[in-house]
C-alpha cells in the first residue's frame, strides 16, 4: 500500500500486551499500490498520467503530437473533442492514435498545413469505473513574420541630445527576442547612457560623436522556428551646432536653425514611461518587470524605492544598468506604488508606477483519489484561490454534475462533495474546475469503491541483517479495503514485545531505533479488516559491528628503512571481513616492496615517493570501517631522544560475568608513550538517574587489564577507564556498553530528619531525601512515623511519595515528639531507621517577667534585674529576654516629647543586663519581655528611672563681631546637650605676638543666662585666641576655640608712611636677598630632617599655638609641662576648619548602641555584661583638644606647608 502523506511517527512503549499499529484511514491520500500481482484482479477508474500543455505552440515544419496517457483497470479507451465537438480521427487520414494510448499524431510533413489543425482539443479516458478528462489543449502553430518594408531616413543629431531608435518588431508566436547588432553581427555596446528598453527600442540619454554609425540594426529571434528576422539599418550622425546649422541651411528655411544652447547640460526627463504616474498589472508567480529610462546631460542615474514598504531582498533583481526592476515570483503582497528616481547634477525627477498583482487560480487543496469500502463515508475537497476569487464547478465522468445521473450517496456543499454509505455503483471519476478571467485549473479524482480482504505485499520470510546499535526497519507493505489494522508480534508463538521502545510507521513498517542482540528473532506482521486476516513473518539477525582495534599510526621513517602499519580487525564471527589497503585513496603500488599480511602492511626499502596517507578499510556485507595514517619519509638522522607523554586512552572495553551485584570489566591498554602505566582509574555513569555525570568506581594496578566491580541495585551502568603514568593521566576511553542491575530494597534511610512546628498546633517533619542512585529501585517512598515522647501512645505512621516534608496537624503546643523516617520502594523497606526527637509548634509566651528592678550606675549607664518566668509558660524554646526602654521627659526643660523606643535583647536565661548610651539628666521608662522562637510574651509593668546630671557639650557656636581698636564682642549659642542645669560659662583668652608666641592666659566667668559678652581694654592690632566652655554642677564641658584681631591704629600707620621708604635703599635690598637665601637653605635642611622623622624649629613654633587647655599640667604647681609630639603625624580632623563667618559648629555626639548591642539590639555575654570592657564616660585625650575647632592662621598654614 502506498500512502501519500507525511511520514508521521508514533512512539509506543511496549508493555506485556501485543504491540498493535492502528493505521487511521487517510481518505484524502490513499492510492492503490502499483503492485503487479495486485493489479491483475483489482479494478481502478482511469487516471490521466501525462498530457500536453494547455497552451501548446507547435512547429509547423514538424508533425503535431498531442499527448494523452492514462492508467486504469481495465485499461481505459480514449476519445477526443475538437473545439467542443467530437473529433472523429477515423475520418482524417492524417490523424492516428498510438496503440494503448490516447496520444494523437497528425502527419503534416507529407501533406497538409498546421493552420488546418488549430483549435482546442480535449482527451477523455474511460473504463467501466468512470471517465477522466484532460485539460483543454490549445494548438497554435508558431509564426515568425517578416518586417514590413519601410524607408528609414538617416538621422542627424546635435551632440548631447536624446534619441530613441524604434524597433517595432513584427508580432510573432511566441513573441520574438529583440537585440541590436551591427552589420558584422556584433552586439552594440550598452551602458548607463545607451540601453535597450523592454519594448526593444534603443534609448540614448544623450548622444556623443562616437555614436555616429550607419548600421544600427534591430534583430528579432524566433526560437520556436529557429529563425532571425532583421530590420533595415538605421544611420545616425552626431554633429556640433555649427555643422547642424550648415546641414539645415542646405535643406530647410532660416526659421529652423538650432541655437548653441541646445547642447548645454540639462536636468533629467523620462523617455519612458511618460508622465508622472502609470499603472502596471501582473499575474501572481510571474516576473514583475518595471522600467524607467531617462534622458539628461550629464547622464542620469536611476534609483528605485517602494512607497510604504521595502523591496524583497531575496527576490529583487536590477537589470539594464538599474533601469529595470524585476521581482521574481511576484505575489499579492508585492502590490503597491513603486517609484523610480532619475537624478543627475542638475536635478531629479520621479515617476510612480502603481502595481496590481492579479492571480490565475491556484490550488489550496486539490481533490485526491478515494478508495473506500462499501458502506464507508468520505469527502472530495476542491479548494482554490485567485484574484479575482475563482468559481468552482464539478463534473462527473466529464459531464457537468448538474446533468449527470443522480447518486444518492453524494451531496455537494460548495467546494466539497460529501459521500455517505457508498456502494460499488458509486465509483466514478470527478473533475473539479476552478476558473477566473486569468485562467483555470482542472483536476481529476476518482472514487473507487472496493471490498478487498487484507493483502501483505512484502515477501515472506525476509531476512533482515543489521549491525548492533543501528536502526532496523522491518517492512510490512499491505493493502485492503476497508483499510486494515496492523499488529506486530515477536517469536514463533506470538510472544509480546516488552521493555523496549519501537517506532511504528503508517505504511506498516516497524522500526527498532537501536538494535541490540536481544532483538534477534522472528517478527510477525498481521493485517486485519472485516473481510479477513493476512500475516507475514520476517527474521532479524543483529550482528556485532566491525571495529579496527589496532589502527595504523603516523610514522616518520628514514629513507631506505622498513615501516609497518598495524590494522587488527574485530568483527561478527558470522560475517566474513576483508581488509584492503589504500595509498592516497588509490590502490597500492604494484611493487614487491609492499607486503600485505593478515593484520599489517609492511613497506621495505622506503623511498621518498612512498610518503602519503595509508588507509586500512575493513568490509563486511553489512558495514565497513577505515583508519588512516600518514607516512613521512625523511633523510637519515641521528636517533632522537624518546618523547615522554601521558598514556593513550584504553580501548575495547568489554563486560563479562554479569551478575546482580557485580560485573567484570576488561580493556586493552593504550600506548604508554615511553612511561610505564602505574594504575588504571575506572569511572561509571548512571544513565538512568544522572546521565552525563561520571563518578569514581575503582583503581587497579597498571599491570591489570580486568577488574571485578561491585554494583548497586537499579542502576544503568556505563564504564570508562583512564590510564596514569608518571607524566599524568590519559583521556578517558570510550564508554562501555550499558548494563542495568536489578532493583532491590533501599539500604539506607534519609538523613537530616528534623521535627519543628510551623504553627502552635502542628509538627513539620523534614528530611533530606535519597537521590536516584540511592533509591535502589522504582517507586521510592517514605514511611513517616511519630509519637509523643512522654506518652504511651503507639507510633502513628503514614507512607508519602518521594518528597522531603510531612506536616502533622492537631498537635498540642510545644510537646516533644519521637520521629523516624524509613525509605521503601516497590521491592521492600530499608533497615529500621534511627529515632530523633523534635517538638511541635511554639506559641507566644503567656507570662511577663516579674520584679523588674533598675540600678542607675552613672549618667549614661543603668543595670536592670528581673525574675525569670516559669518554663511552662514560655511555650517554646527560650531565646532570651528583651528590654524596651525610652526617654519620656527632660528634667531640665520639664516637658514631654515622644522618642522612639530602643530595644536590647539578652540571650539565654539570664536575669540581668546593662543599658548603655543613656542621656544624662533624663527620665526613662522600661519594661521586660520574654522571647521564644514564636515571638515575644506580654510586657512587664513599666518601670521608670532617672539619670543624674553630666557635663555639657560644647557651645553650639562662637563668633566674634564688632572688632574695634581695644574691644571684641563674643556671641554664642548654648550647648545643644546641656546634660543638666548650666551654672556658668568660662572664657579664657590670650594674645599672640608677631613671632607667634602666646601671651598670658586670662580667665573670665560669665553667667549662664548670657549669650553675648564684650571684652574691653584690649591691645590694638593684636590677635587673640579664645577658649570657651559651659559648666554644670558636675563640672566643665567640652570647649570651643576661636581667634580674632583688633583693628589697626590709623594715626600710627600714617606716621610710618611719612618715614623714609627703606625698601628702595640698596643696602636693604642686598640684606633681603641674603635673608631669602638663608631661609631657602633652612627650608631644604628642614625638609630633609622631616623625612627622617626628626624635629625642627618650625615644628616647635607650631607647638606654641597649641590650646593651653589640652597641654598636660604638672601635678605640683599647675604650670604647663613639656608638649609631646606623639601626635605629630595625625591628620587634621575632619571639620576642624572654621567657616568664613568665624562661627564654629559642634556636632552632637551620642553614645551608639552599636558598641553594645547584638546587631540592632546589642550583644551581651552570658552574665549580661557587654562584650568589651565598659569603663564609663572616657576623658578626652589632651592632644585632641576636647574636640575643639580652631581656625588656622596664615602662620599656621605656612607651618603646615613646611
Amino acid at each position: 500500500m502506498q500512502l501519500k502523506i507525511m511520514p508521521k511517527k508514533k512512539r509506543l512503549s511496549a508493555g506485556r500486551v501485543p504491540l498493535i499499529l492502528f493505521l487511521c484511514q487517510t481518505i484524502s491520500a490513499l492510492e492503490v499500490p502499483l503492485d503487479p500481482k495486485l493489479l491483475e484482479d483489482l479494478v481502478q477508474p482511469p487516471t490521466i498520467t501525462h498530457q500536453s500543455p494547455k497552451d501548446y505552440i507547435i512547429d509547423p515544419r514538424e508533425n503535431i503530437v498531442i499527448q494523452c496517457e492514462a492508467k486504469g483497470k481495465p485499461p481505459p479507451s480514449f476519445s477526443w473533442t475538437r473545439n467542443g465537438t467530437h473529433f472523429d480521427i477515423d475520418k482524417d487520414p492524417l490523424v492516428t492514435m498510438k496503440p494503448d494510448s490516447g496520444t494523437l499524431i497528425i502527419n503534416i510533413m507529407s501533406e497538409g498545413k498546421a493552420e488546418t489543425y488549430e483549435g482546442v482539443y480535449q482527451c477523455t479516458a474511460r473504463n467501466e469505473r468512470g471517465a477522466a478528462i484532460s485539460n483543454n489543449i490549445v494548438i497554435r502553430p508558431s509564426r515568425s513574420p517578416l518586417w514590413t518594408k519601410e524607408k528609414l531616413e538617416p538621422i542627424t543629431l546635435q551632440n548631447g541630445q536624446p534619441l530613441v531608435l524604434p524597433c517595432r518588431p513584427p508580432i510573432g508566436l511566441p513573441p520574438a527576442i529583440i537585440f541590436w547588432m551591427d552589420n558584422s553581427f556584433q552586439r552594440l555596446p550598452q551602458s548607463e547612457r545607451v540601453s535597450q528598453g523592454l519594448n526593444g527600442d534603443l534609448y540614448f540619454s544623450n548622444v556623443l560623436p562616437e555614436d555616429t554609425r550607419e548600421d544600427y540594426i534591430c534583430y528579432a529571434r524566433f526560437n520556436h522556428t529557429q529563425t532571425i528576422q532583421q530590420k533595415q539599418p538605421i544611420s545616425l550622425k552626431v554633429i556640433s551646432v555649427d555643422e547642424l546649422n550648415d546641414t539645415i541651411a542646405a535643406n530647410l528655411s532660416d526659421t529652423e536653425f538650432y541655437g548653441a544652447k541646445s547642447s548645454r547640460e540639462r536636468p533629467p526627463t523620462f523617455l519612458t514611461p511618460e508622465g508622472n504616474a502609470s499603472h502596471k498589472e501582473e499575474l501572481r508567480g510571474n516576473v514583475l518587470s518595471l522600467e524607467c529610462i531617462a534622458e539628461g546631460l550629464p547622464t542620469p542615474l536611476i534609483y528605485w524605492i517602494k512607497e510604504d514598504g521595502t523591496l524583497p531582498t531575496n527576490r529583487t533583481v536590477y537589470r539594464n544598468f538599474q533601469k529595470t526592476l524585476q521581482i521574481i515570483q511576484v505575489s499579492e503582497a508585492d502590490s503597491g506604488n513603486y517609484q523610480c528616481i532619475a537624478k543627475n547634477a542638475l536635478g531629479a525627477i520621479h515617476h510612480t508606477i502603481s502595481v496590481t498583482v492579479k492571480a490565475a487560480p491556484y490550488w489550496i487543496m486539490a481533490p485526491q483519489n478515494l478508495v473506500l469500502s462499501p458502506g464507508e463515508d468520505g469527502t472530495l475537497i476542491c479548494r482554490a484561490n485567485g484574484n479575482p476569487k475563482p468559481r468552482i464547478s464539478w463534473l462527473t465522468n466529464g459531464v457537468p454534475i448538474e446533468i449527470a445521473p443522480d447518486d444518492p450517496s453524494r451531496r455537494i456543499d460548495g467546494d466539497t462533495i460529501i459521500f455517505s454509505n457508498v456502494q460499488e455503483r458509486s465509483s466514478a471519476v470527478y473533475q473539479c474546475n476552478a476558473s477566473n478571467e486569468y485562467g483555470y485549473l482542472l483536476a481529476n479524482a476518482f472514487v473507487n469503491v472496493l471490498a478487498e480482504p487484507p493483502r501483505i505485499l512484502t515477501s515472506a520470510n525476509t531476512l533482515y541483517q543489521v549491525i548492533a546499535n543501528r536502526p532496523a526497519f522491518l517492512d510490512c507493505a499491505f493493502f485492503g479495503s476497508p483499510l486494515p489494522t496492523i499488529e506486530w508480534f515477536k517469536g514463533a508463538k506470538g510472544s509480546a514485545l516488552h521493555e523496549d521502545i519501537y517506532v511504528f510507521h503508517e505504511n506498516g513498517t516497524l522500526e527498532i531505533p537501536v538494535a541490540q542482540k536481544d532483538n534477534t528473532g522472528t517478527y510477525t506482521c498481521v493485517a486485519r479488516n472485516k473481510l479477513g486476516t493476512a500475516k507475514n513473518e520476517v527474521h532479524v539477525e543483529v550482528k556485532d559491528p566491525t571495529r579496527i582495534i589496532e589502527q595504523p599510526e603516523y610514522a616518520v621513517v628514514q629513507r631506505g628503512s622498513t615501516v609497518s602499519f598495524e590494522c587488527r580487525v574485530k568483527h561478527d564471527h558470522t560475517l566474513i571481513a576483508t581488509v584492503t589497503w589504500l595509498k592516497d585513496n588509490g590502490e597500492l603500488p604494484n611493487d614487491e616492496r609492499f607486503t600485505v599480511a593478515k593484520d599489517h602492511l609492511v613497506v621495505t626499502d622506503v623511498r621518498d615517493d612512498d610518503g602519503g596517507t595509508y588507509t586500512c578499510v575493513a568490509n563486511t556485507t553489512l558495514d565497513d570501517v577505515s583508519a588512516s595514517a600518514v607516512l613521512s619519509v625523511v633523510a637519515p638522522t641521528p636517533t632522537p631522544a624518546p618523547i615522554y607523554d601521558v598514556p593513550n586512552p584504553p580501548f575495547d572495553l568489554e563486560l563479562t560475568s554479569q551478575l546482580d551485584t557485580s560485573v567484570q570489566l576488561s580493556w586493552t591498554p593504550g600506548d604508554d608513550n615511553n612511561s610505564p602505566i602505574t594504575k588504571f582509574i575506572i569511572e561509571y555513569e548512571d544513565a538512568m538517574h544522572e546521565a552525563g555525570l561520571w563518578h569514581h568506581q575503582a583503581e587497579v594496578s597498571g599491570t591489570q587489564t580486568t577488574a571485578q566491580l561491585k554494583l548497586s541495585p537499579y542502576v544503568n551502568y556505563s564504564f570508562r577507564v583512564m590510564a596514569e603514568n608518571s607524566i599524568g593521566r590519559s583521556l578517558p576511553s570510550e564508554a562501555s556498553e550499558q548494563y542495568q542491575t536489578k532493583a532491590a530494597e533501599p539500604d539506607k534511610n534519609p538523613t537530616a530528619v528534623e521535627g519543628l512546628g510551623s504553627e502552635p498546633d502542628n509538627l513539620v517533619i523534614t528530611w533530606k531525601p535519597l537521590n536516584g542512585f540511592e533509591s535502589n529501585g522504582p517507586g521510592l517512598q517514605y514511611k513517616v512515623s511519630w509519637r509523643q515522647k512522654d506518652g504511651d501512645d503507639e507510633w502513628t505512621s503514614v507512607v508519602v511519595a518521594n518528597v522531603s516534608k510531612y506536616i502533622v496537624s492537631g498537635t498540642p503546643t510545644f510537646v516533644p515528639y519521637l520521629i523516624k523516617v524509613q525509605a521503601l520502594n516497590v521491592v521492600g523497606f530499608a533497615p529500621e531507621p534511627a529515632v530523633v526527637m523534635g517538638h511541635s509548634g511554639e506559641d507566644l509566651p503567656m507570662v511577663a517577667p516579674g520584679n523588674v528592678r533598675v540600678n542607675v550606675v552613672n549618667s549614661t549607664l543603668a543595670e536592670v534585674h528581673w525574675d525569670p518566668v516559669p518554663l511552662k509558660s514560655i511555650r517554646g524554646h527560650l531565646q532570651g529576654y528583651r528590654i524596651y526602654y525610652w526617654k519620656a521627659q527632660s528634667s531640665s526643660q520639664r516637658n514631654r516629647r515622644h522618642i522612639e523606643k530602643k530595644i536590647l535583647t539578652f540571650q539565654g536565661s539570664k536575669t540581668h543586663g546593662m543599658l548603655p548610651g543613656l542621656e544624662p539628666f533624663s527620665h526613662y521608662t522600661l519594661n521586660v519581655r520574654v522571647v521564644n522562637g514564636k515571638g515575644e510574651g506580654p510586657a512587664s509593668p513599666d518601670r521608670a528611672f532617672s539619670t543624674p546630671e553630666g557635663v555639657p557639650s560644647a557651645p553650639s557656636s562662637l563668633k566674634i563681631v564688632n572688632p574695634t581698636l581695644d574691644s571684641l564682642t563674643l556671641e554664642w549659642d548654648p550647648p545643644s546637650h546641656p546634660n543638666g542645669l548650666l551654672t556658668e560659662y568660662t572664657l579664657k583668652y590670650q594674645p599672640i605676638n608677631s613671632t607667634h608666641e602666646l601671651g598670658p592666659l586670662i580667665d573670665l566667668k560669665i553667667p549662664a543666662n548670657k549669650t553675648r559678652w564684650t571684652l574691653k581694654n584690649l591691645n590694638f592690632s593684636t590677635r587673640y585666641k579664645f577658649y570657651f566652655y559651659a559648666q554644670t554642677s558636675v563640672g566643665p564641658g567640652s570647649q570651643i576655640t576661636e581667634e580674632a584681631v583688633t583693628t589697626v591704629d590709623e594715626g600710627k600707620m600714617a606716621m610710618a608712611s611719612r618715614q623714609v621708604d627703606i625698601a628702595t635703599q640698596g643696602w636693604f635690598i642686598g640684606l633681603m636677598c641674603a635673608v631669602a637665601l638663608l631661609i631657602l637653605i633652612l627650608l631644604i635642611v628642614c625638609f630633609i630632617r622631616r623625612n627622617k622623622g626628626g624635629k625642627y624649629p618650625v615644628k616647635e613654633k607650631e607647638d606654641a599655638h597649641a590650646d593651653p587647655e589640652i597641654q598636660p599640667m604638672k601635678e605640683d604647681d599647675g604650670t604647663f609641662g613639656e608638649y609631646s609630639d606623639a601626635e605629630d603625624h595625625k591628620p587634621l580632623k575632619k571639620g576642624s576648619r572654621t567657616p568664613s563667618d568665624r562661627t564654629v559648629k559642634k556636632e552632637d555626639s551620642d553614645d551608639s548602641l552599636v558598641d553594645y548591642g547584638e546587631g540592632v539590639n546589642g550583644q551581651f555575654n552570658e552574665d549580661g555584661s557587654f562584650i568589651g570592657q565598659y569603663s564609663g564616660k572616657k576623658e578626652k585625650e589632651p592632644a585632641e583638644g576636647n574636640e575643639s575647632s580652631e581656625a588656622p592662621s596664615p602662620v599656621n598654614a605656612m607651618n603646615s606647608f613646611v
